[in-house]
């Protein structure tokens, strides 16, 4: 069997790292990137670099195809967030926001699309969005309208290159361990609190789960999952009330 080559973003850390564990031990070959520096082992070549360098962001694609000689999944993760409201974010806070989460995976992943479509093989892009896109907070507004975004453009690549046997498909991660989750500042433990208390399975996610959901998407076994977003939070988006709250409306339910 031909083995498959994926592109993963943001792999110096954290998911990306996490994702990057389980695509080599499912048997890719890598081309892994970050503005972090990084490691290469066999059969993965990083990249140390800043996706909103268009040069950069152009490279990789083709650099994947110099090393590996095919394209076959492109696991778009790297993100940037400041958290201001709309009443403070500047300007520039703003557009390295959109550029980061919303631009440069979208542009990614039309390359990776067309490299696909080019050599007739399909292929599967997975976009990593974020539960924010739907439950906003007030604090994080070029965040949530870039993670709205990508789950936009998830669906609309997913109508272009369908035909061409190549699926998109997005995974909308709740609170998981990672430096996206460490960036509350001296409030980190409170917010903490608060979601789990508002999480149904009472945690954050590891990444290696979170993880785990990406690698599902991007295998056979998901064949025919294409234009949606997955999302993978421990039940929270189906939460009305904290746990706390209804176990003071019906204590010997919540106990």
């Amino acid at each position: 069997m031909r083995q498959k080559t994926a592109i993963i973003t943001g792999a110096a850390g954290g998911l990306g790292a996490a994702v990057a564990a389980l695509f080599r031990r499912n048997g890719y070959q890598l081309i892994l990137t970050d503005v972090l520096p990084g490691t290469e082992e066999a059969g993965a070549v990083f990249l140390q670099g800043d996706l909103s360098d268009r040069a950069f962001l152009e490279s990789l694609v083709p650099t994947a195809i110099r090393h590996f000689g095919t394209i076959d999944s492109v696991v778009n993760i790297a993100a940037w967030r400041e958290l201001k409201t709309m009443r403070t974010i500047t300007p520039g806070s703003w557009s390295k926001t959109i550029e980061l989460c919303l631009t440069a995976p979208a542009f990614l992943a039309r390359a990776a699309a067309n490299e696909m479509e080019s050599r007739g093989a399909g292929g599967v892009i997975v976009n990593v969005s974020s539960i924010m896109s739907q439950r906003a907070s007030g604090i994080a507004p070029a965040y949530v309208a870039a993670k709205a975004g990508l789950e936009a453009v998830t669906r609309d690549l997913a109508v272009l290159y369908g035909r061409s046997g190549i699926r998109v498909v997005g995974i909308a991660p709740g609170a998981f361990e990672g430096p996206t989750g460490q960036d509350y500042g001296p409030n980190e433990i409170d917010v903490r609190n608060f979601s789990e208390q508002m999480i149904p399975l009472g945690r954050w996610a590891s990444p290696e789960e979170i993880a785990a959901a990406i690698g599902w998407a991007a295998s056979d076994e998901a064949s025919y999952v294409s234009g949606t977003t997955i999302i993978v939070d421990g039940g929270w988006s189906s939460c009305f009330y904290a746990r706390d709250i209804a176990a003071k409306v019906l204590p010997s339910e919540f106990k």
